[in-house]
């Protein structure tokens, strides 16, 4: 019961519930004790409404947010309490009192100086908020940008500034108590005190010197920068912050480039979530102010994602423009038909061309170039279960989508018999599950799901850890290995830490140049770290994985085996040969599953209820018998191209001969502009011009739709 109000309330935990459910019934109590009238009992219950709001805020408590959209905000919540309170006052025969008046003059006062408030926090935050944000760009020695305000000044300002109202609220309460004015006196008189002083405090931050520069000057410093540098290779991606994991799984090829790299980002939530990188990043959201960047020097453009606002960079002609995805899988998401807008697509292996041809959704076979996965050099190749050791089985499902098919996950109708019979299987084997980090984001029965399995594989490894035929015989190691965590763990936060708090965006684009030895450093300790992990517990305990620590590609590597569904999991799998299994969570059947399913044809194929499993479970106890070994080994080269030349080298490749296509084309139209004898008014246009001609207001960031 409580965790259906829990999910009816869209809050976070038992105690969100409780001090919302409080909230809700102190409000009403607070107006009975102003009625009856009681003092006491009207401290109780402001009290009580004071500290349930401010918990609530503390966790950001979605009930919060609604709260406000039906107009019951934290602003109106205050004052219905302060509301309350001359009630109280009024009631117990006070309204005729000086502290009476006292208390209708305070609060009146101090609602007014809500509205200054209000203002400069927002006419700071906007000043501050640059056309661009950037890192590892030094716009340090171009322009000149102020240290940020201090935090306590502008995090939840609105909350702390109508809190300063408990020093009025408390006097006047001890006043009503004792029936000494004095006390509300002095208390209101804090409050509106306060309340100047705060207002007082934030005014230097609009003028002067503490303000960032104008936009003109900031995207003329970023234009001097691009010049000198003179990017080549631009990545580009537009989403959501959820999304950003598609961006920061490209930066270590970005890094690896021959050519000088750049990424554009759209939205600033996402440089907060871009992973840590050597690369220099711009975050662009004004469509106007990109196509107004000086990008002359780019020759190739890569898209991760197929997005609408692709349209800003995709009507540049001076570069060429590439699709290279995030994941290569057979998912309609891999054959979208807006790909056929870019110059090139680029795919793993022969698999990816194919799935265009047969989709014949536009996209011509000449403009598909096969370059592997560079992302997939960490996976190493099976050399089979290691000695004396038992075998691991990940499970890694996919999470549930947005359309409810059946068939994109199989935690909902496979997951617990799967996990059931790979803990029970005999000879035994541990279980590894790492679910995807959106599971249960959008379907109850899968999140419901989700707990059971990992009820299921806590329960299993509580009950080998008790079992007498699995010992630790290791313990020493272990303990080694856990102290070499906590070293390593302190490390990087220390590190972490040194890389201190910049503030806001804008302080954070002046201070975001990457330490390069530290960002070494820390490479190095999350690898040590990884094995520091995976040494800390016995090789036979099964284990729950969550989090973005380890990552999925470190799983791969120690294990053996693995379960999963229709993903591109499944097609970096494959990279390490070993034996894997696809759930039919749909029921297409085995022979339908596999046509429609490139990357399932050399797998075990599970019905919902998973009673094949013993087919990929011999596969790894007996390597020399698997009779899909060869399936999988000549599947590899058709989704992930061939193993030589290496992936990294056959991107750089496709790279410079993309670079060149620009170039001859650029060359080519300048001749032609040249042989024509065009009027120098006209070239701009008849070559479509460069970016970085400013033809619009440096302050307008709309979204330009045309094309």
């Amino acid at each position: 019961m409580i965790s259906t109000a829990i999910r009816v309330a869209r809050v976070g935990s038992a105690a969100e519930l409780a001090a919302a459910a409080l909230m809700m019934l102190g409000f009403p109590c607070l107006m009975l004790a102003a009625l009856l009238p009681s003092v006491y009992a009207f401290v109780v219950a402001a009290a009580v409404t004071y500290l349930a709001d401010h918990f609530l805020h503390r966790k950001g408590s979605y009930l919060i947010n609604r709260l406000s959209k039906v107009r019951a905000g934290l602003s109106i919540r205050f004052l219905i309490r302060q509301l309350l309170l001359i009630l109280l006052l009024a009631r117990m025969s006070l309204a005729d009192n000086l502290v009476f008046y006292a208390a209708v003059a305070c609060f009146i006062a101090f609602y007014g100086l809500q509205a200054p408030h209000g203002a400069l926090v927002t006419l700071i935050r906007n000043r501050r908020r640059m056309p661009v944000a950037t890192r590892n760009i030094d716009l340090k020695s171009r322009i000149r940008i102020p240290d940020a305000p201090p935090r306590r000044l502008l995090h939840r300002s609105a909350e702390k500034m109508l809190h300063l109202d408990l020093l009025a609220v408390a006097g006047l309460l001890v006043s009503a108590a004792l029936d000494d004015a004095f006390v509300g006196f002095i208390g209101a008189g804090l409050t509106v005190a306060l309340g100047c002083l705060y207002v007082a405090v934030l005014l230097p931050y609009v003028r002067g010197r503490r303000t960032p520069p104008r936009a003109e000057a900031v995207l003329a410093a970023v234009d001097d920068w691009l010049a000198a540098y003179k990017p080549e290779t631009v990545l580009y991606f537009s989403g959501s912050k959820d999304s950003a994991y598609q961006v920061n799984m490209w930066l270590e090829t970005m890094e690896q480039l021959e050519t000088r790299p750049l990424i554009i980002l759209r939205e600033r939530a996402l440089l907060n979530n871009i992973a840590p990188t050597t690369v220099p990043v711009i975050c662009v959201p004004g469509g106007v102010h990109l196509m107004n960047l000086d990008l002359s020097t780019v020759r190739v453009a890569l898209y991760a994602a197929n997005v609408g606002k692709n349209i800003h960079l995709l009507r540049v002609p001076t570069m060429k423009h590439v699709f290279i995805g995030h994941g290569d899988s057979d998912k309609l998401a891999s054959v979208n038909p807006y790909s056929k807008v870019y110059d090139e697509v680029w795919t793993a292996g022969r698999a990816g061309r194919d799935r265009y041809a047969i989709a014949d959704v536009g996209v011509r076979d000449e403009d598909i170039v096969e370059v592997g996965r560079p992302q997939l050099a960490p996976i190493t190749t099976w050399q089979g279960v290691p000695e004396g050791r038992i075998p691991t089985v990940l499970y890694a499902p996919t999470w549930e989508g947005w359309d409810g098919n059946p068939g994109n996950t199989s935690i909902v109708l496979a997951g617990e018999n799967i996990v059931r019979k790979l803990v029970e299987a005999d000879p035994p084997v541990r279980v590894l599950y790492k679910p995807h980090p959106f599971t249960g984001t959008v379907s109850a029965q899968a999140g419901a799901a989700h707990r059971r399995v990992t009820a299921l594989v806590e329960k299993a490894a509580a009950e080998r850890a008790a079992d007498s035929r699995f010992t630790a015989d290791t313990a020493a190691a272990q303990e080694r290995a856990r102290a070499e965590l906590a070293r390593i763990e302190a490390r990087l936060a220390e590190l972490a830490g040194a890389g201190g708090d910049k503030g806001d965006e804008a302080e954070a684009t002046r201070d975001g140049i990457v330490d390069v030895e530290r960002h070494q450093e820390i490479a190095r300790l999350r690898a040590e770290w990884n094995a520091a992990y995976w040494n800390s517990f016995p090789a036979y305990e099964h284990k729950v994985i969550t989090g973005a620590e380890p990552r999925l590609y470190d799983c791969f590597n120690v294990s053996d085996a693995m379960v999963s569904d229709i993903s591109s999991v499944v097609s970096d799998f494959i990279a390490s040969g070993k034996p894997y299994a696809v759930t039919d969570s749909g029921e297409l059947g085995v022979e339908e599953f596999k046509r429609q399913n490139t990357a399932v044809r050399a797998a075990t194929i599970l019905s919902n209820s998973a009673a094949e499993l013993g087919g990929l479970l011999d596969a790894v106890r007996a390597p020399s018998a698997d009779p899909l070994a060869g399936d999988r080994k000549e599947l590899k080269q058709y989704l992930l191209g061939p193993d030589e030349p290496k992936s990294i080298d056959q991107f750089n490749t496709a790279v410079a001969d993309l670079a060149l296509k620009a170039e001859t084309r650029n060359v080519g139209q300048q001749s032609r502009v040249g042989a024509a004898n065009v009027d120098p008014a006209e070239t701009a246009e008849l070559t479509n011009a460069l970016p970085g001609q400013r033809s619009a207001s440096a302050g307008e960031t709309d979204d330009v739709n045309a094309v």
